[in-house]
């Protein structure tokens, strides 16, 4: 894996800063919960990423994780969202009406599949509720040469997670990443890896791996907030 130029971040900044409803940050992390299921997973993850944003990139980062309901309109606002969990999915009236108009005005949610398991509870419900919203064939999986996987760090697909041949979910290791699209653009990108398993851990014990492996967490960031 090689990386591109950091300068890449930099010229990306006016664009970031104009998707922010904070002038004071080019990149805030927002958490969605929503009634159903549990959605308060993975709790050192945001912190990390954020961490590698400071670390690779020339981003002015908020440090503090808003948490956010889905149900609350104010989540029209944030130009990146998170939403994990391994039980059930089953927005409220008011939650798909958010997520819906979130995704149809420019939105981009980063959701991720805590079970690594298309047959698990998350992936059924969650697969459901898209479907319900979006049509049968919204989410459809992402080729690996998608520019999402090079448009900072170079990958040649979603990276393999520790945890998916760890005796839990399907035992599988997924290598594709699925999505909708509005316009040519990823609004709703979905993982069946667990990710945010992966980067839940405390940012100073990066150290010790021989990869940092909250580097695609970066490019899921920089995509979003510039494509």
């Amino acid at each position: 894996m090689q990386t591109t130029s950091l300068g890449i971040a930099a010229a990306c900044l006016p664009k970031l800063s104009m998707a922010t409803s904070d002038a004071t940050y080019d990149f805030v992390f927002t958490r969605l919960s929503y009634e159903s299921g549990d959605w308060d997973v993975d709790e050192r993850m945001p912190a990390n990423v954020l961490n590698s944003l400071i670390e690779y990139t020339s981003l002015r980062v908020d440090l503090t994780e808003r948490i956010i309901p889905l149900a609350d309109p104010a989540m029209l606002r944030a130009p990146f969202c998170y939403l994990a969990g391994h039980r059930l999915v089953q927005f409220n009236e008011e939650e798909q009406r958010n997520f819906k108009q979130y995704v149809q005005q420019g939105g981009f949610v980063f959701v991720d599949d805590c079970n690594h398991d298309i047959d698990g509870m998350f992936a059924k419900s969650f697969e459901q509720q898209m479907q319900g919203l979006f049509g049968d064939n919204a989410l459809q999986k992402i080729a690996n040469d998608h520019p999402i996987y090079s448009c900072f760090f170079e990958f040649d697909g979603p990276p393999r997670t520790s945890i998916e041949l760890n005796g839990w979910g399907d035992d599988l290791v997924h290598n594709y990443l699925k999505a909708i699209e509005i316009n040519g653009r990823i609004a709703v990108l979905y993982s069946n890896k667990d990710l945010g398993c992966e980067w839940d851990f405390d940012f100073r014990n990066k150290r010790f791996l021989r990869t940092d492996n909250t580097k695609f967490a970066v490019n899921i960031v920089i995509y979003a907030m510039t494509a």
